[in-house]
């Protein structure tokens, strides 16, 4: 369902908008770019969250990497 709003933006933002609406309504090109932001910010939150728990992780999953390689057998140099 979509509704109707009313916003007021510069004339130069305008100006940009026209330009680069390639022939879609001022109304489809604002949304598409706003579902395209609102996309990125969620994938920003995601990649965030993701890393968060990687550092939470970083000093267990490091302390295994280094038990693993005692392990290894290196060739004499």
């Amino acid at each position: 369902m979509k509704s109707k709003t009313s916003i007021t933006l510069s004339a130069d933002v305008l100006r940009e908008i026209d330009r680069n609406a390639g022939g879609e309504s001022r109304s489809a090109f604002i949304e598409r770019v706003l579902r395209a932001y609102f996309r990125r910010c969620e994938r920003a939150a995601i990649h965030e969250r993701d890393l968060e728990r990687l550092n939470r992780a970083a000093d267990s999953l490091n302390a295994e990497a280094e038990d693993v390689l005692e392990y290894e057998s290196w060739p004499d140099e």
